[in-house]
């Protein structure tokens, strides 16, 4: 019996086309997932912007176990926020307000303004009046000079047709001064204070308004070392505190940084100039008179010649 020839199976040179074929696919399938990543329509837009301002507003997240009902889609956009009007409404009746007062204390003190004796200045919480204390008071004394009474009678009325708190600071130069009235200078500073808050309170300003504050020599505006230096330390400065949003006025002193008017400001109708910035309120160690805890105030004693103006 003759065996079987086993043949050979013929090879197939055409396999390559299967691996050609996945490969052009999986390249097409690249190409498809490329185009849908770059087209982004308006709708999925909208959906990333509210979901991203959503992120950083960092808003709560409501869950079903908070609420029981169902989760809150994250992309939701909330409802819009808007910024109230009334506070701009309510910054610029407070300016016109400070621009009226300022109006009215320059022409009451445009004599004294015009010979250089007193400054106004606009604050970021006020209006601040500075007066040098050689028309006000007599050397190492604390009693009104007659002849500036009715100019500060003049300021009183105006501030008596407002609301808003008044801060009297008295300043002193670096001299020493003993007295039987005034042991230091910080009975002279808060003295002085309170004699213009007496004649404000008995010239219709509300005495709840009114505050006394002496600072002795600690907040000087100029050199302690030359007379004229020492002569522009003493002072008494008036501020007059802008209304706080909630309707109040502000509760604490600010220190002034001067931007003064020239006498020829001081002719024409008042100009305010803005300061950017303005030092710490109460430093430590301020002395706070109030009006009736100051002994009435008289004449230095025979033989006692104060040395602080």
């Amino acid at each position: 019996m003759a065996r079987r020839r086993h043949e050979e199976e013929h090879e197939n040179h055409e396999r390559w086309l299967v691996s050609y074929a996945d490969f052009i696919t999986l390249l097409f399938s690249f190409f498809v997932v490329m185009y849908a990543i770059s087209t982004l329509s308006e709708s999925k837009y909208k959906v990333l912007s509210d979901s991203l301002l959503q992120a950083f507003r960092h808003d709560r997240v409501v869950t079903a176990q908070t609420t029981g009902l169902a989760p809150m889609n994250r992309t939701t956009p909330g409802p819009p926020r808007k910024v109230p009007r009334a506070v701009n409404v309510v910054r610029i009746q407070q300016e016109q307000k400070l621009l009226s007062i300022a109006q009215k204390i320059t022409d009451a003190l445009r004599a004294l303004m015009q010979s250089g004796q007193v400054k106004l200045t606009q604050l970021p919480h006020g209006l601040a009046v500075e007066i040098n204390a050689s028309v006000l008071f007599a050397p190492g004394q604390a009693a009104l000079q007659p002849d500036v009474v009715p100019s500060l009678v003049d300021v009183a009325h105006t501030l008596a047709g407002v609301d808003n708190v008044v801060h009297i600071e008295g300043h002193t130069d670096n001299l020493p001064i003993q007295t039987p009235l005034y042991p230091s200078n910080w009975e002279l500073s808060g003295a002085r204070a309170s004699s213009v808050v007496r004649l404000f309170a008995a010239n219709g300003v509300d005495p709840a308004r009114l505050r006394a504050v002496g600072f002795a020599e600690n907040h000087p505006v100029d050199t302690n070392d030359t007379a004229e230096g020492r002569q522009r330390n003493r002072r008494v400065t008036l501020l007059i505190l802008a209304d706080v949003p909630n309707g109040d006025s502000a509760a604490h002193p600010v220190a002034p940084k001067e931007a003064p008017l020239s006498p020829q400001d001081a002719a024409a109708p008042a100009t305010i100039v803005p300061v950017a910035s303005t030092p710490p309120a109460a430093a430590p160690g301020t002395a706070t008179l109030p009006a009736a805890s100051v002994p009435p105030i008289s004449a230095a004693p025979p033989g006692k010649s104060p040395r602080n103006g």
